[in-house]
């Protein structure tokens, strides 16, 4: 937002607040920037509405993402440079304040005089050896600060180089994010296309507190809406290409399977304990977590170490019974319920699967498939309910 000094002079503490809560001031723009970032900038439309902003102007181009990045990456070598000053300064400034200290190494009479009261000459000395360790004291200070700097640097630099889009599981993780926001965006387009045919139509459409649309606000939201698509897009594209140039997901389903030994991201050799359509489930072998079991996305295999094939079979055995709890409605319109108790018994069960019949009840049997979940136990449920969810340990070696 531009406006003048003699404007903002003239609003209110109130509006000053709100300004500040939502904006920044940039000095080098000479103009208020929101805090907050793109899509997400409903609060500082709406305070720039109150303060009398009510039209949005807009000047040259969107940059694409991957020009984003490349000034992203300027600056941060820039920051990093900043830093590495900051840090060099700091630690002269500490060796400033302690070389007086250091000097005296070796001189036992300086830190060992007494300091005789009443006597000025001697009280004289006392202050300033003091002084000369207060110095000394905030030359430690100093020293941290430049440690802090340097450590902003490394941050920075790591930035410029941009080493995360050369991580194949963060690809992953970003390129599925941009599918979403894809998904969701385009749900919102076909929204506002209805009410904006039904407003062409000479229909009356609200929003929320019983507002009508109008057919410019439905018009601004949808090309707003289109707009963020396209920035997905070419996030997603830029996201995707990098991958590309990594080889891209080299592992899946088909050829990771249960008992390989593999590595993932940072971690030494790790064991495949369940494989699924997205994730897989692995078991670290080494190290203070050993035993523990977590989850990792395909990309996130780097390679594998020992293919060792294991036939993981649920523990669940023919005969045995798990009690369920059941819940009946008798009366449609009532919500009150009557709880019953129904157990169940496995009478057939293969290496994946198992088959169970409601005793004493004329019912056709049912069919579960146990899944491998994390603590070493398997599970399977009646119908999906928590307390109709029934776990075993693993039995596998």
């Amino acid at each position: 937002m531009h406006f003048e000094k003699s404007e903002y002079t003239e609003l209110s503490d109130q509006q000053k607040s709100e300004l500040k809560s939502a904006f920044l001031w940039s000095n080098k723009g000479k103009c208020w920037v929101s805090r907050a970032k793109e899509p997400n900038l409903y609060r500082a439309k709406q305070i720039a509405k109150k303060l009398g902003f009510t039209e949005e102007q807009r000047e040259g181009e969107r940059l694409s993402y991957a020009e984003q990045l490349e000034r992203q990456s300027g600056r941060a070598e820039e920051r990093a440079d900043r830093y590495d000053q900051y840090a060099a300064n700091a630690a002269q400034r500490g060796n400033q304040m302690q070389k007086p200290i250091k000097d005296m190494r070796g001189d036992i009479a300086f830190f060992t005089q007494p300091i005789i009261s009443g006597h000025s000459g001697s009280q004289a000395f006392g202050n300033r050896r003091r002084k000369m360790f207060d110095r000394y004291e905030k030359g430690f200070e100093e020293y941290r600060k430049s440690e802090y700097f340097l450590g902003r640097a490394e941050i920075a630099r790591e930035t410029a180089a941009a080493s995360k889009f050369k991580d194949k599981g963060y690809l992953d993780r970003r390129i599925k994010e941009c599918k979403k926001e894809i998904r969701k965006r385009e749900s919102h387009v076909v929204s506002y296309e209805k009410i904006l045919l039904a407003l062409e139509n000479g229909e009356q459409k609200e929003k929320y507190k019983g507002k009508p649309y109008t057919i410019e606000e439905v018009t601004g939201g949808l090309e707003r809406q289109i707009e963020l698509i396209e920035k997905a897009m070419d996030k997603q594209a830029y996201l995707e290409n990098c991958l590309e140039e990594l080889g891209g997901i080299q592992f899946s389903k088909d050829n990771i399977k249960v008992g390989y030994i593999v590595r993932i991201r940072h971690r030494e050799e790790v064991e495949i304990l369940n494989t699924g359509p997205v994730n897989v489930t692995y078991k670290i072998l080494t190290g203070g977590a050993a035993g523990m079991t977590l989850q990792a996305t395909y990309a996130e295999i780097k390679e594998v170490a020992k293919v060792i094939e294991k036939t993981r079979k649920h523990p669940f055995k023919v005969g045995e019974q798990f009690t369920a709890t059941r819940y009946t409605y008798p009366d449609p319109k009532s919500f009150k319920s009557i709880k019953t108790e129904v157990v169940y018994e496995i009478i057939k069960a293969s290496d994946t699967t198992i088959k169970l019949q409601a005793i004493g009840m004329d019912e056709k049997p049912i069919t579960r498939k146990p899944s491998f979940r994390f603590g070493d136990r398997w599970m399977f449920s009646i119908d999906d309910r928590h307390d109709n969810t029934f776990y075993k340990e693993d039995t596998n070696s």
